[in-house]
């Protein structure tokens, strides 16, 4: 491996949507549609839709810090440029447990998918086999080249979105629009309103990658704004498809596999069942891209150890990192221990994109960024947003979250004794 200043800009705008997209798009849309029409019936699609509108405002933010950087890390990196070293360690280190955790448990989720379809994958030993069979290609393709990453990208997502689309198209084609309409029992607003945020969460993965993109500070900035759009429409058209299509005895766990059973038979659970494995397969891919960017960014911060931020001379890409976040998922997915970080991830990354967003004034005040009045509320919108999201998180989830901080406390403070920060 030899030292380089920064890997290639190999990503361009299709490219930067493209991880956005597959950041939020992954199990979630699988279960989606039967819990919306439980919670709000034939509003439904008027509902995802509107509430895009909600969610705009924390990506606008994500969006406008970004075109003040063409430099990888993202929330990190505007953490530590607005708040200090201290506070751009503690998000990256928040940000890191969270995903590495999310990631080990996903492995668990892409094999079950696995075995609905080949049950062999059901054994224990061959299970925690095909884990680390898929971390082991994952880590192998996101260092080999992010253009090559990219172009896996683009054929996975050709998979996981080709059925859903082909099965929403051939139901409304065959029931037209929906025909009744179900009004909504107006109960557990604040449990549908989470389940929104989780799903319209991770459009601003780009901006980790903002390094290795090209025209950064435009692109990426682009690239939430057009993902954004892009996930609207499609919940709302998989929304209003599901509700015309109205399967039967639903499955409440893959409502859309019983949509697709309605539609095609039996062809039609199979063609879900393909859609959910390339779906959370592509989700995990924008992930092994994209988080290892943080520990690449941290180390040039000299956050971390120089190793970290070496670039392969073969290959282009922050290889030791990709290396080392792999290995954590493995360890976590082998261990089961991922249970244990899951459990408050939730309060992790709604304090980590809060702390995120006040770093835009804290730029403004010192002439970085320039806020017009429709930013300003835009701002105090997304502060609101996450602070209500806050609120709904549960108290258990208070003393564990602590304990993180804590720990990248002392992680802090350990590098800061072996090396001056």
């Amino acid at each position: 491996m030899d030292q380089a200043n920064t890997p290639a800009r190999e990503i361009g705008l299709p490219g930067a949507v493209l991880i956005n997209l597959n950041a939020v798009i992954g199990a979630g849309i699988f279960a989606l549609p039967a819990l919306l029409y439980a919670g709000t019936g034939g509003f439904a699609p008027l509902v995802i839709l509107g509430f895009a509108i909600l969610a705009a405002a924390p990506m606008l933010v994500i969006a406008r810090l970004s075109t003040a950087f063409d430099r990888s890390g993202g929330p990190q990196l505007y953490a530590e440029h607005a708040f200090g070293r201290f506070a751009g360690f503690q998000v990256g280190w928040f940000m890191l447990s969270q995903n590495l955790a999310a990631r080990a448990a996903n492995f668990h989720v892409l094999v079950s998918y696995l075995a609905a379809i080949f049950p062999l994958f059901d054994d224990p030993a061959l299970r925690l086999a095909t884990i680390a069979t898929l971390i082991a290609l994952f880590t192998g393709i996101a260092i080999i080249g992010t253009r090559r990453s990219i172009g896996a990208l683009w054929v996975g997502t050709a998979l996981k979105l080709g059925p859903i689309l082909l099965i929403c198209c051939a139901g409304l084609f065959a029931n037209g629009l929906p025909s009744t309409f179900v009004m909504p029992e107006f109960t557990g607003v604040e449990s549908i309103a989470l389940l929104l945020a989780y799903a319209y969460s991770g459009g601003g993965l780009s901006t980790i990658v903002a390094g290795e993109v090209k025209d950064a500070r435009r692109t990426v900035y682009r690239s939430i704004i057009v993902n954004l759009a892009l996930i609207a429409v499609l919940y709302a058209f998989v929304q209003l498809a599901y509700i015309a299509i109205d399967p039967q005895d639903v499955d409440v766990d893959r409502p859309l596999a019983s949509a697709g059973e309605a539609v095609f038979g039996q062809w039609g659970v199979v063609l879900i069942s393909v859609a959910a494995i390339f779906s959370t397969g592509t989700n995990q891919m924008s992930y092994f891209v994209s988080m290892p960017r943080i520990l690449f960014a941290m180390s040039e911060q000299g956050l971390l150890p120089p190793f970290l931020s070496r670039i392969s001379s073969r290959f282009g890409t922050p290889a030791n990192a990709i290396l080392l976040y792999g290995g954590v998922v493995v360890l976590l997915a082998m261990s089961g221990t991922f249970a244990i970080l899951a459990t408050f991830m939730v309060a992790q990354e709604t304090l980590t994109v809060l702390l995120v967003m006040f770093a835009l004034p804290v730029m403004w005040r010192r002439g970085e960024v320039a806020l017009g009045w429709r930013w300003a509320v835009i701002l105090v919108v997304a502060i609101a947003f996450n602070v209500w999201l806050l609120m709904q998180v549960e108290l258990s989830s208070a003393l564990p979250t602590l304990a993180v901080l804590l720990i990248g406390s002392a992680l802090y403070a350990l590098a800061r004794q072996r090396r001056p920060l």
